[in-house]
């Protein structure tokens, strides 16, 4: 990588929130362009880190969290996710995202990944995580949380991948990258 390449030819002028809530802040910036010009930029700048989970059982099967997303206003499958503070380990954030959307802890877990969800108007950081050794429980959902939980093959995932029934950035990542690395 050229020294150019890495580092940044915009100039930023002045940034300013124009909206906030515990989750995002929304920043509107005006800029100098890598060509000189002036520009208006916006960024989403996230307050929680994203974290997807791939629960897979001994039999090959993975677990699916269905839920209606109110930004999309359609149901979406995705691997167990959830949002966790800036300075939490991500992966206390994934054991309690697994057990309180599907009830499952598991006794082994092994980072897999880390991806910029949207990198061209977010800050968004996510960490996706492999977790084996399935033990079944009660799930604890949040109160804005209307899940549903579907186990199939990791076959099966990355055909509904394949055929965008899974469109969630997360979990085709995450999904594809497992069944990478089990040779699927």
């Amino acid at each position: 990588m050229t020294k150019a390449m890495e580092t940044a030819n915009w100039k930023t002028l002045r940034s300013n929130t124009v909206y906030e809530n515990r989750w995002i802040q929304v920043q509107h910036s005006d800029v100098i362009t890598p060509a000189g010009t002036p520009g208006i930029y916006g960024v989403v700048k996230f307050k929680n880190k994203a974290i997807g989970i791939v629960p897979l059982d001994d039999e090959g099967y993975i677990y699916l969290v269905g839920q209606y997303r109110y930004a999309l206003d359609e149901f979406s499958w995705e691997i167990p996710e959830g949002g966790g503070p800036l300075h939490e380990d991500p992966l206390l954030t994934a054991q309690r995202e697994l057990k309180e959307e599907t009830g499952l802890t598991a006794e082994k877990w092994q980072h897999i990944g880390r991806i910029h969800t949207s990198n061209s108007v977010t800050d968004e950081e996510g960490f996706i995580y492999l977790a084996q050794g399935l033990s079944q429980g009660e799930a604890e959902p949040e109160d804005t949380e209307e899940l549903h939980v579907r186990r199939l093959h990791l076959k099966d995932a990355v055909e509904l991948v394949m055929r965008s029934e899974i469109t969630d950035s997360i979990s085709i990542c995450a999904i594809l990258k497992v069944a990478r690395m089990l040779g699927i």
